[in-house]
Protein backbone atom coordinates (compact mmCIF):
# COMPACT_ATOMS: atom_id res chain seq x y z
CA UNK A 1 0.00 0.00 0.00
CA UNK A 2 1.31 3.42 -0.93
CA UNK A 3 2.59 5.70 1.71
CA UNK A 4 -0.44 8.32 2.93
CA UNK A 5 0.81 11.78 1.73
CA UNK A 6 0.07 14.33 4.92
CA UNK A 7 -1.36 17.15 3.99
CA UNK A 8 -2.60 20.33 5.85
CA UNK A 9 -5.33 21.93 5.24
CA UNK A 10 -4.37 25.02 3.16
CA UNK A 11 -1.75 22.45 1.56
CA UNK A 12 -4.48 20.54 0.62
CA UNK A 13 -6.66 23.27 -1.20
CA UNK A 14 -3.24 24.41 -2.72
CA UNK A 15 -2.94 21.16 -5.04
CA UNK A 16 -7.09 21.22 -5.32
CA UNK A 17 -6.96 24.40 -6.91
CA UNK A 18 -3.39 23.73 -9.33
CA UNK A 19 -5.58 20.46 -10.47
CA UNK A 20 -8.61 22.37 -11.67
CA UNK A 21 -6.28 24.92 -13.06
CA UNK A 22 -4.11 22.42 -14.69
CA UNK A 23 -7.57 20.75 -16.10
CA UNK A 24 -9.65 23.89 -17.17
CA UNK A 25 -7.10 26.00 -18.36
CA UNK A 26 -3.53 25.18 -19.12
CA UNK A 27 -4.83 21.90 -20.82
CA UNK A 28 -7.04 24.13 -23.25
CA UNK A 29 -4.04 27.03 -23.74
CA UNK A 30 -1.29 23.98 -24.76
CA UNK A 31 -4.33 22.27 -26.97
CA UNK A 32 -4.44 25.51 -28.68
CA UNK A 33 -0.84 25.64 -29.38
CA UNK A 34 -0.44 22.29 -30.30
CA UNK A 35 -3.39 23.33 -33.46
CA UNK A 36 -1.42 26.91 -34.25
CA UNK A 37 1.92 24.56 -34.24
CA UNK A 38 0.32 21.96 -36.33
CA UNK A 39 -1.08 25.16 -38.60
CA UNK A 40 2.52 25.61 -39.78
CA UNK A 41 2.74 22.25 -41.66
CA UNK A 42 5.95 20.13 -41.42
CA UNK A 43 5.98 18.69 -37.77
CA UNK A 44 9.02 17.25 -38.40
CA UNK A 45 10.98 20.41 -38.50
CA UNK A 46 8.51 22.67 -35.93
CA UNK A 47 10.05 23.55 -33.24
CA UNK A 48 6.98 25.28 -31.99
CA UNK A 49 5.25 22.04 -32.47
CA UNK A 50 7.83 20.11 -30.31
CA UNK A 51 7.90 22.57 -27.53
CA UNK A 52 3.96 22.18 -27.15
CA UNK A 53 4.12 18.84 -27.03
CA UNK A 54 6.83 18.72 -24.39
CA UNK A 55 4.39 21.28 -22.37
CA UNK A 56 1.56 19.10 -22.71
CA UNK A 57 3.55 16.08 -21.24
CA UNK A 58 4.71 17.76 -18.08
CA UNK A 59 0.69 19.13 -17.63
CA UNK A 60 -0.30 15.48 -18.07
CA UNK A 61 2.65 14.16 -15.88
CA UNK A 62 1.64 17.77 -13.10
CA UNK A 63 -2.18 15.86 -13.33
CA UNK A 64 -1.81 12.77 -12.52
CA UNK A 65 0.82 13.63 -9.93
CA UNK A 66 -1.76 15.99 -8.25
CA UNK A 67 -4.31 13.31 -8.59
CA UNK A 68 -2.14 10.56 -6.76
CA UNK A 69 -2.08 12.69 -3.74
CA UNK A 70 -5.41 13.10 -3.85
CA UNK A 71 -5.92 9.49 -3.78
CA UNK A 72 -4.12 8.94 -0.97
CA UNK A 73 -3.51 11.51 1.95
CA UNK A 74 -4.23 12.10 5.39
CA UNK A 75 -5.11 15.52 6.30
CA UNK A 76 -3.65 16.75 9.71
CA UNK A 77 -5.96 18.47 12.00
CA UNK A 78 -3.74 21.51 13.01
CA UNK A 79 -6.01 22.49 16.00
CA UNK A 80 -5.93 19.24 17.56
CA UNK A 81 -2.33 18.60 17.13
CA UNK A 82 -1.72 21.53 18.89
CA UNK A 83 -3.63 20.85 22.11
CA UNK A 84 -2.74 17.23 21.40
CA UNK A 85 0.80 17.38 21.78
CA UNK A 86 2.44 20.37 23.61
CA UNK A 87 5.88 19.66 21.08
CA UNK A 88 5.82 20.85 17.72
CA UNK A 89 4.07 18.97 14.92
CA UNK A 90 2.64 19.33 11.01
CA UNK A 91 0.87 22.66 10.74
CA UNK A 92 2.89 24.49 13.60
CA UNK A 93 4.70 27.32 12.99
CA UNK A 94 7.83 27.35 14.88
CA UNK A 95 10.42 30.31 15.78
CA UNK A 96 13.99 28.84 16.01
CA UNK A 97 17.57 30.64 17.34
CA UNK A 98 20.28 29.60 15.60
CA UNK A 99 24.07 29.47 17.13
CA UNK A 100 24.65 33.25 15.94
CA UNK A 101 21.14 34.37 17.69
CA UNK A 102 19.66 34.94 14.51
CA UNK A 103 16.08 33.96 14.83
CA UNK A 104 13.93 32.02 11.57
CA UNK A 105 10.70 31.40 11.46
CA UNK A 106 9.17 27.63 9.72
CA UNK A 107 6.25 26.28 9.23
CA UNK A 108 6.21 22.57 9.22
CA UNK A 109 4.24 21.41 6.88
CA UNK A 110 4.01 17.38 4.83
CA UNK A 111 6.43 16.87 2.15
CA UNK A 112 3.71 17.80 -0.71
CA UNK A 113 3.60 21.73 0.79
CA UNK A 114 7.04 22.58 1.19
CA UNK A 115 8.57 25.35 -0.20
CA UNK A 116 11.54 26.83 0.84
CA UNK A 117 10.49 30.83 -0.11
CA UNK A 118 7.88 30.65 2.07
CA UNK A 119 9.75 28.88 4.65
CA UNK A 120 7.51 25.91 4.95
CA UNK A 121 9.69 23.10 5.66
CA UNK A 122 8.76 19.18 5.73
CA UNK A 123 8.41 17.15 8.48
CA UNK A 124 10.78 14.85 6.69
CA UNK A 125 13.45 17.36 5.77
CA UNK A 126 16.73 17.28 8.79
CA UNK A 127 15.70 20.29 10.63
CA UNK A 128 11.94 19.55 10.16
CA UNK A 129 12.72 16.30 11.69
CA UNK A 130 15.00 17.50 14.15
CA UNK A 131 12.29 19.79 15.54
CA UNK A 132 9.53 17.68 15.79
CA UNK A 133 7.92 16.84 19.42
CA UNK A 134 10.50 19.41 20.95
CA UNK A 135 9.04 21.86 23.16
CA UNK A 136 9.84 25.72 23.70
CA UNK A 137 13.26 26.04 25.12
CA UNK A 138 14.44 22.88 24.20
CA UNK A 139 17.27 22.19 21.50
CA UNK A 140 16.96 20.30 18.47
CA UNK A 141 20.20 19.18 16.92
CA UNK A 142 20.97 17.18 13.34
CA UNK A 143 22.67 17.01 10.02
CA UNK A 144 22.51 18.06 7.10
CA UNK A 145 23.67 18.17 3.48
CA UNK A 146 25.45 22.06 5.11
CA UNK A 147 26.63 19.60 7.70
CA UNK A 148 25.34 19.60 11.51
CA UNK A 149 22.88 22.68 13.26
CA UNK A 150 22.02 23.07 16.57
CA UNK A 151 18.38 25.28 16.58
CA UNK A 152 16.64 26.60 20.18
CA UNK A 153 13.08 26.82 20.02
CA UNK A 154 11.71 29.89 20.70
CA UNK A 155 7.89 29.93 19.99
CA UNK A 156 5.42 27.23 18.68
CA UNK A 157 1.96 28.58 17.57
Amino acid sequence: MAKKTLLTQSGLSEIQAELKQLKEVKRLEVADKLKEAISFGDLSENSEYEDARNEQAQVELRIIELEEILKNYELVDEKKATRKNKGVGIGNTVAIKDEDGETITYRIVGPTETDIFENKISNESPIGAALIGKEVGETARGKSQAGPFEFTIVSIA
